[in-house]
């Protein structure tokens, strides 16, 4: 059970462990596009592509989908970001229970966006977990985890990847210790909990009063959605590439005020720092370097964002 492309390593592996996958459930077809066409989830087209059957339920809440599933009979049933609630009877389903590979470690970061939210903190290590849920939000007892120290300039896109792909290697690795009971689920440390909360579009919008480490993490933290955004002249700008320069020669300037830097970049002055930009793109262009950005906008120097 899964849908986005970050998912698909989990599936891959299964399939390259020779593991029998009898079904593969995903999310509906969504509307995408300017011609709101159809479009199907990167798991359904991988799947697809390997002859997989393909199940693609609203919800699994009706018991005419929960027979369905039934029908499979899957010993164990493996998430990884499906993006649906799965009720009491499809936990209890499969024998081996239902396994989520989870991108954090658990049980710090539990709920739906835990990698963002390890960049946002400024974590230097984070990992993945694998579960077996039960019916809270990542609660379920703790099967295998595996750290891994995030590099300094990763963004959440890219951990997000490397943990994917880490977790699937983790889950073939100690599935047959599962099946055979030799691995011993525990308990998470309530104590321990954190949890994280749906990301909007309006997050993504930078406070430059701020300080610049955390307009930093921002950056890293929301790539590629909701993305870090200003405003300048109306028109809505994005900050796809950035980095922190705490202390300057400069004198300290209005947040927001766009400078010219010593060695040619752009740098955009927050509440304590300034922040280097090296990639921009302005509302329906392209993403440009900020030198190429500065050329082709001139003004934008001197200038001061977030209206």
């Amino acid at each position: 059970m899964g849908t986005p492309r970050f998912a698909l390593p989990v599936l891959s592996a299964l399939i390259d462990a020779a593991h029998e996958v009898v079904g593969v459930y995903t999310q509906p077809d969504r509307s995408a596009g300017r011609g709101k066409r159809p479009s199907s989830s990167a798991v359904k087209r991988f799947a697809l592509d390997r002859g997989l059957a393909v199940y693609q339920p609203a919800s699994l809440r009706q018991h005419r989908e929960q027979d369905v599933l039934a029908s499979l009979s899957p010993e164990v049933i493996v998430v990884a970001a499906y993006g649906l609630f799965l009720p009491s009877r499809t936990l209890a389903l499969p024998p081996l229970g239902c396994l989520n590979v989870h991108p954090s470690l658990l049980p710090r970061n539990r709920g739906p966006s835990p990698v963002a939210t390890t960049v946002l903190n400024g974590d230097s290590v984070t990992g993945v977990t694998i579960i077996r849920l039960d019916r809270g939000m990542d609660t379920g007892p703790i099967v295998a985890q595996r750290e891994t120290t995030i590099g300094p300039d990763e963004n959440a896109s890219e951990l997000t990847d490397r943990l994917f792909e880490m977790g699937a290697s983790l889950l073939v690795e100690v599935l047959p210790e599962w099946a055979e009971g030799r691995i011993q689920a525990r308990p998470q440390d309530e104590s321990r909990a954190t949890t994280t909360r749906l990301l909007t579009r309006e997050d993504g919008e930078i406070d430059w009063g701020l300080g610049v480490v955390r307009i930093a993490r921002q950056v890293l933290a929301y790539a590629p959605w909701p993305g870090s955004f200003t405003h300048w002249r109306g028109r809505l700008l994005k900050v796809i590439e950035s980095s922190a320069l705490v202390a300057t020669s400069t004198a300290p300037s209005p947040p927001g005020l766009v400078l010219s830097l010593p060695k040619g970049g752009l740098g955009i002055a927050t509440g304590e720092g300034v922040l280097e930009v090296r990639q921009l793109q302005l509302e329906g262009r392209k993403a440009v370097s900020a030198s190429e950005f500065a050329r082709g906008y001139p003004d934008l120097v001197g200038s001061r964002l977030g209206s």
